[in-house]
């Protein structure tokens, strides 16, 4: 199976399954020195484990990870590490209904088509529960890109219809995980709350967006043609579980505006630094980074798992009906937003190394 690695010089290869023993990341081309805090790591990994509030899955996973190689008295060695997290709350028997079956809109049939087989149980490889893999890497790479003055930070902007009509420079982020959807603006954080509860009393799921910003990215991170810094970050957001849609800067709402509106003036600050004094690019020209903040917004479609009757097919063919069963998410977006922070992390941590190559 091709396409479980990601990145070029910090590289990461997941690995595991939803129900299987444990599941874990190696990572390549972490830089040898590096100060590795296991507290930040297991925070990243709280942020993103189940069963957290009463609004997300009630599987019960401390997810605690454990370092087999790589790291020597705190620091990096500069060979791969690797890491693994036990699954210690697994209920095969919640999906053995569905070892035949189709579930609409989940990978079983296309995965089945493809390799022939596949684990049912909890949508094995295909599970987001591979995404606590990506924010242990993650975790390590926001160590790494703090050290040259970038912070990444994520916040739920919409949840259904109910959404946050500012934009990040009006936020607190400080305050974004202050409530349980994880949205800096605690009375519309109340109503996306309301809205998820709701939903999870109906049998039903809800989408939402994330927004994230990255501050303090240097001038030259991406290259101008197929790597595109947000060619790179789109892809990295589009391959986390649940996600349709990736926008940057003014993204799709930029085409209603006219080049006169869009464009990004230059001009000289008052330390003789070159900005512009609009950033409707997003931090990214010619795919390359400015300098200015990076910020773009992930969506979520709802959750594929529903606890209600939907009619399907087996891999007989034959017509059949299909119910959730279990523990599920009803809505993934405040879980996900240390996934999106992770991923981002991971896309600059491996610019900052490929940016250093470029110059003599």
């Amino acid at each position: 199976m091709a396409g479980n690695s990601f990145g070029e010089i910090f590289r990461i290869t997941t690995f595991g399954e939803s129900h299987g023993k444990a599941i874990g990341v190696i990572i390549d081309g972490c830089p040898a020195g590096l100060s590795i805090d296991m507290d930040k790591i297991q925070y990243e990994l709280d942020r993103r484990k189940p069963g957290q509030s009463a609004i997300t899955t009630q599987r019960k996973e401390s997810d605690t990870f454990e370092i087999l190689s790589g790291v020597f008295e705190g620091k990096a060695l500069g060979s791969p590490i690797a890491v693994t997290i036990k699954n210690e709350d697994q209920k095969s028997d919640d999906y053995g209904h569905l070892k035949d079956a189709y579930r609409p809109s989940h990978a079983d049939f296309t995965y089945e088509m493809k390799y022939g087989t596949r684990d049912y149980r909890g949508g094995g490889r295909a599970s987001a529960r591979e995404t606590a893999a990506r924010v242990i890497a993650g975790a390590i790479a926001k160590q790494f890109i703090t050290h040259s003055g970038i912070k990444i930070s994520a916040y739920v902007s919409a949840v259904g219809k109910v959404k946050l009509d500012k934009n990040y420079q009006q936020l607190d982020l400080q305050q974004t995980d202050s409530n349980i959807v994880r949205c800096p603006d605690p009375e519309v954080a109340d109503k996306m709350i309301a809205l998820i509860q709701n939903t999870r009393a109906k049998g039903d799921t809800i989408g939402g967006v994330i927004t994230c910003v990255i501050k303090g990215c240097p001038i030259g991170l991406g290259e101008p043609v197929f790597d595109k810094l947000h060619a790179e970050l789109g892809k990295a957001m589009l391959s986390i579980n649940a996600v349709h849609g990736f926008e940057y800067g003014s993204g799709f709402a930029g085409t209603e505006k006219y080049g006169s509106e869009n464009n990004d003036a230059f001009y000289s600050t008052a330390e003789k630094k070159i900005a512009t004094k609009t950033n409707f690019s997003g931090g990214i020209q010619g795919g390359i980074s400015n300098g200015m903040d990076i910020y773009f917004n992930v969506a979520f479609k709802p959750v594929a798992t529903i606890m209600q009757p939907q009619s399907s097919i087996d891999n007989q063919g034959h017509d059949i009906e299909v119910k959730g069963k279990g523990r599920h998410d009803p809505c993934v977006v405040p879980r996900a937003v240390p996934i999106v922070e992770a991923m981002a992390a991971l896309v600059i941590a491996d610019h900052l190394l490929r940016h250093r190559t470029t110059q003599l």
